[in-house]
């Protein structure tokens, strides 16, 4: 086999789904792992569905999430262009079509609308059109005549009804389907655009493509593809198709669902690498029992045929962690950066926000969790006393109370807030009352924070807060132990 090519080809309706990203990602793979090339190729003959802003899209996701394509509008490889559109405009589908007449695997099609909707029939509970070739008995002058007369017409590929059409597919084994179901599909629509699915032919083979990633829910069509393939004597290329990815509720991704696009991760504060690992394993699995990948490792180790049948599930419990793993492996000076427009939203006096930000590096799963962590820097929220009371640390609201009272004129004379010099002070009074240091450090923690989960301990959270206000919220806590 030559060089293996595989595409991506788009076509620009919005944002990158979960799905295009994974195809996308495994076109890469099966490229570069292979030492091929990786071509984008932007399908824009469905001008009704073409979103504004969109073809930006697709180049910044691929730029963000490091799939650089060798060839693409922007690159010129020598068997452009790679927009559908312009090789539109060169006639290029339609010249194609005609070869297929020619030989007589496709025909003029003129029925109009009312014809087609008396077709109707009922499959399994859906409504389709099956033709029944009725044009293809005309003749080559009937045809003539119809052209001259500007008629609109579509073409059709002409398909067998007989027999069956078998193919290997890469994934899903040997498929076979029965010629009936195939129907005579359109490749020129009468508006004189291909289909998606004669495009892609034409454009694959033009293109040298060797490997055709994408959706199961391409398997049945596959027959047609392969026909036009034989029809012009073209080799078939190899498909890989891949399964369908569902929500938790095994219901298929939709867009509904607020994390179906690159983006809308993106926003939620999930980090490109960590989207790129987790899309990676939506249906396929390494050979070794680890699930953190950068890129280079994924098209090393990359083997296709390990693609599953069965319907993968965005778990995003995983993701969550999956990115909390990549924010703890980030260096810092570029997590801080990230982290920063977090912290300003929950602290706007002087704190020391890197510090803040070291603390919770560790602690987070996604960057908008940060806000929630650390709002307590800010203002000391409500809480109830019965907080003090801490099975483990054998604490009471009442033994909570007797610690703050006491406590209070040792930290009012204590000039130095540094969290160790605190520390220090704070075991020494551990050491003197003969206690554990949870009986002494959970009431301070609670007092200072007033919030049973934070990102660092008590003396930490007073070396930030400082002096005046470590004392104001102590003695607030005092006040309120003694009202209960």
């Amino acid at each position: 086999m030559g060089k293996v090519r595989t595409r991506y080809a788009p076509s620009p309706t919005g944002r990158m789904h979960v799905g295009n990203l994974r195809t996308a990602l495994y076109a890469y793979l099966i490229a570069k792992h292979e030492g091929g090339d990786f071509l984008l190729r932007i399908e824009d003959t469905d001008q009704e569905r073409l979103v504004e802003g969109a073809v930006d899209i697709i180049y910044r996701t691929l730029e963000t999430t490091g799939l650089k394509h060798d060839e693409g509008p922007d690159k010129d490889g020598g068997v452009g262009p790679y927009v559908q559109s312009e090789r539109q405009a060169s006639g290029i589908y339609l010249a194609y079509a005609k070869k297929l007449i020619e030989k007589g695997e496709a025909y003029y099609c003129f029925c109009d609308k009312e014809r087609l909707e008396s077709l109707k029939t009922e499959v399994a509970g859906k409504e389709i059109v099956i033709y029944d070739k009725h044009c293809m008995s005309l003749s080559k002058e009937e045809v003539e005549e119809k052209l001259a007369a500007g008629i609109p017409y579509v073409i059709r590929q002409n398909n067998p009804t007989e027999g069956k059409t078998t193919f290997q597919d890469d994934i899903y084994g040997e498929i076979s389907v029965d010629n009936a179901e195939l129907d005579d599909m359109i490749l020129i629509k009468s508006d004189g655009y291909p289909t998606y699915n004669f495009a892609n032919v034409v454009d694959d083979h033009l293109m040298g493509i060797t490997h055709v990633v994408r959706g199961n829910e391409y398997l049945s069509s596959s027959p047609k593809y392969n026909r036009l393939y034989e029809a012009f004597g073209w080799e078939v290329p190899t498909y890989v198709h891949c399964p369908l990815i569902t929500d938790e509720e095994h219901k298929k991704l939709s867009k509904r669902c607020g994390h179906s696009s690159f983006e809308d991760l993106v926003e939620q504060g999930f980090l490109p690498e960590a989207i790129v690992n987790f899309v990676a394993l939506l249906g396929w699995s390494p050979e070794e029992d680890r699930e953190i990948y950068s890129l280079d490792e994924l098209v090393e180790i990359f083997d296709y045929h390990h693609i599953s049948k069965a319907p993968s599930v965005f778990d995003f419990t995983k993701l969550k962690w999956m990115n909390g793993e990549y924010i703890k492996a980030m260096d810092f000076d570029a997590f801080y950066e990230m982290a920063l427009p977090y912290l300003k939203e929950a602290i706007t006096k002087d704190y020391d926000l890197k510090k803040i930000a070291e603390m919770v590096k560790t602690r987070i799963e996604v960057l908008p969790d940060i806000p929630g962590l650390i709002d307590f820097f800010e203002d000391l929220p409500e809480y109830d006393t019965a907080m003090y009371a801490h099975k483990k640390m054998k604490t009471t609201p009442e033994t909570s109370l007797e610690v703050l009272r006491e406590l209070l004129p040792v930290l009012e004379e204590q000039e130095d807030y540094s969290n160790d010099a605190l520390y220090a002070l704070l075991l020494d009074y551990v050491g003197k009352k003969g206690c554990k240091n949870g009986y002494v450090l959970w009431p301070v923690r609670t007092a200072v924070s007033g919030k049973q989960m934070t990102p660092c301990g008590a003396t930490e959270m007073m070396e930030i807060v400082g002096k005046e206000e470590s004392l104001k919220r102590i003695r607030k806590a005092i006040e309120k132990l003694e009202n209960v």
